[in-house]
């Protein structure tokens, strides 16, 4: 017995050795690209943002407005208030929905996180969550000409901790937030890649989320929900699957679900939608995430 538990033991850390060294690069740029956005470049994004309000886009500005969310490196709970800024200064609401819920999707540290899956699946993420964010927009304009879909007036203001006058200091301390924010999930997800490798057998494996393309994302948008607590920590988990044979639409189906009904985002949302637009939230989430999930498996034919 005691023979066995060594072996295992040796595997395990085995296998947790190559996720680490293959993946550990990608999280530590991540992190310092995200705080060199939110030190440098956050007021820049906000304020270009604004500025959009001079222009005569219309609907179109969805666009910008989605891209501006994905280069946001705010939490869910920093862009809320800036979108209640957003509000005040007479923003368009659909123009706001784009840019929250593509911010919600993606920031620029996960981005570049991302690429340990490959450029396929790092382009993958982008324009999906690009396109659910301009989608949201549209949808909003269409449906909430005359009636608000926000409700900004419930949520408190959050305060700037990138104060220090020493931007290097400041530099630093954010950096610091970020590694203490997603190190611990970071090496949770290492770990459970690790067991997954060990003791899941691929046909087991493969009956969930190969044989059957639109079943495979639908499996994968619904685990999505309970296992995704952080987006850098499914990272090693995703790239297990993917070796192992999980279909690129699964992949995109399981990281939008769980990036944005993950438990830390949805308290934020549930707050300035109110429960009747927070469940119409939830159905979109869910619709676009399977929809493009099979899109992109038809798309992209399995080897």
């Amino acid at each position: 017995m005691i023979e066995i538990l060594k072996r295992e033991w040796f595997y395990f850390w085995f296998y947790f050795g190559i996720q680490f060294g293959q993946i550990f690069w990608y999280w530590l740029l991540g992190m310092a690209l995200g705080s060199l956005i939110s030190v440098f470049g956050k007021e820049k994004i906000n304020a270009l943002f604004v500025e959009m309000q001079n222009t005569k886009m219309g609907v179109l500005g969805v666009i910008p407005a989605s891209l501006l969310g994905i280069a946001s490196p705010l939490c869910m709970y920093g862009t809320i208030p800036i979108a209640a800024s957003f509000a005040e200064k007479g923003m368009s609401e659909d123009w706001i929905a784009a840019f929250v819920m593509s911010s919600i999707l993606l920031n620029p540290q996960l981005l570049l996180y991302s690429a340990a899956l490959g450029v396929p699946a790092l382009v993958t993420r982008f324009v999906c969550c690009f396109l659910c964010g301009a989608a949201a927009g549209i949808l909003v304009k269409l449906f909430f000409r005359k009636k608000p879909f926000f409700n900004f007036t419930v949520f408190g203001k959050m305060s700037n901790r990138d104060t220090d006058p020493n931007m290097l200091l400041r530099l630093l301390k954010n950096f610091g937030r970020n590694v203490k924010a997603t190190g611990l999930y970071f090496l949770v997800g290492i770990a459970l890649s690790a067991l997954f490798q060990r003791f899941v057998p691929q046909e087991v494996f493969a009956k969930l989320f190969i044989g059957n393309r639109g079943f495979g994302v639908l499996m994968a948008a619904a685990i999505g929900v309970p296992l995704y607590v952080c987006g850098g920590g499914t990272i090693p988990l995703l790239r297990a699957w993917m070796d192992h044979g999980m279909t690129l639409g699964s992949a995109s189906a399981f990281m939008i679900t769980g990036q944005s009904m993950k438990i830390t985002n949805l308290g934020a949302v549930k707050i300035v939608l109110g429960m009747k637009h927070f469940l119409l939230f939830m159905l979109y989430t869910a619709l676009f995430a399977w929809i493009s999930g099979v899109a992109i498996d038809l798309m992209r034919p399995v080897k």
